[in-house]
């Protein structure tokens, strides 16, 4: 009796949570992309410019000139010159910054920074696989040639581009502020028709290291479903119904939201694993917090004494993450709740 009742609350809880949630889309996760090299960025809107002449009303900018006058004038200059040396002063302003961001050179500067960027990413997180490289269309002569003319790569004609598998473009604008600061967004597309979009603000040299972990995160982080092998044999991360980590209060709950999509809770050994692996490797950082297992008991690693292997009841109000896994061998075909 008391079987059969848990059964029926078991089917009652898979269907609110396939009824309320959607399963984790495989078309969603972001594979490897190879970049075309040249990052072409389009000048925006000069926010600097635009929040001088509307980021005050125009009984402030009035203030703000009678001011100015009056300091020339009780400077020494005459009254009548007062007004040209005002408009003098703004054109030498308006001069500054028209050299400052006049000819190409922003764009390659943002380019640039993004490549270098992204290889430190790269090289301070060590992932066994690359997935964000930069193709390149032709042979070395070719491309030293291309940058002793001072030119980038942009020809397409009779290149072999099979392996281009992304673009990248990009815009930017001077921030609101005045401070030499740029605002800038790259949006990325991808050969499968999805799209990523990242933004950041910051001085020239820096801002597009923002973004390029923006991107790293993006691509390089575990996206469910996904597969690992453990012990020699294909582990499936499916993630929880609807999320990529689930969260709980009770690993009952947990279990019982796996067995709706025909898979389990990982075992203490998988979750260590996948910890060792990490999240830019296929893997899943589990060192901190409580973690569901079977059997109402959690795993939690900051308590490796006497083991980190608990039952739930040590634990008030306990928020337990969790997510699925199931051996890509031997799934089941229909969907089965049992307690």
């Amino acid at each position: 009796m008391l079987a059969r009742m848990m059964r029926n609350v078991s089917l009652i809880f898979c269907g609110a949570v396939l009824g309320g949630q959607a399963l984790a889309d495989p078309s969603h996760s972001a594979a490897h992309v190879a970049l075309w090299p040249t990052i072409p960025f389009v000048r925006g809107q000069d926010l600097c410019q635009y929040q001088d002449a509307y980021g005050r009303t125009r009984a402030q900018q009035a203030s703000d000139m009678v001011r100015l006058l009056g300091d020339l004038i009780r400077a020494g200059a005459e009254p009548k010159q007062a007004p040209e040396l005002l408009q003098t002063l703004d054109s030498l302003i308006d001069q500054g910054r028209q050299r400052a961001t006049g000819g190409f050179g922003m764009d390659v500067l943002l380019e640039g920074s993004f490549k270098a960027a992204l290889d430190r990413v790269y090289e301070l997180h060590h992932p066994q696989v690359r997935k964000v490289s930069f193709f390149n269309p032709t042979a070395l002569s070719e491309l030293v040639r291309v940058l002793r003319a001072q030119q980038r790569q942009g020809s397409l004609e009779a290149k072999p581009i099979e392996g281009l598998t992304g673009m990248a473009w990009g815009t930017y604008s001077f921030s609101p502020g005045c401070k030499g600061d740029v605002l800038v967004t790259l949006h990325l597309e991808t050969q499968t028709g999805h799209s990523f979009n990242y933004q950041a603000r910051g001085m020239p040299e820096s801002v597009m290291g923002q973004i390029a972990y923006q991107v790293f995160s993006q691509f390089q982080k575990t996206h469910f479903p996904s597969q690992v092998t453990y012990l020699g044999k294909t582990l499936e991360l499916l993630g929880a119904p609807g999320n990529v980590l689930g969260t709980t209060n009770s690993p009952r709950k947990a279990q019982f939201a796996c067995e709706c999509i025909q898979a389990r809770l990982p075992t203490v050994g998988e979750y260590v694993y996948l910890n060792e692996l990490g999240d830019w490797n296929g893997g899943v950082r589990s060192d901190k917090g409580l973690w569901a297992l079977s059997q109402e008991r959690v795993m939690a690693p900051e308590m490796p004494n006497p083991s980190m292997v608990r039952s739930v009841k040590e634990f008030q109000s306990p928020e337990i993450r969790y997510f699925c896994v199931r051996h890509a061998i031997g799934k089941k075909t229909a969907t089965q709740c049992s307690p």
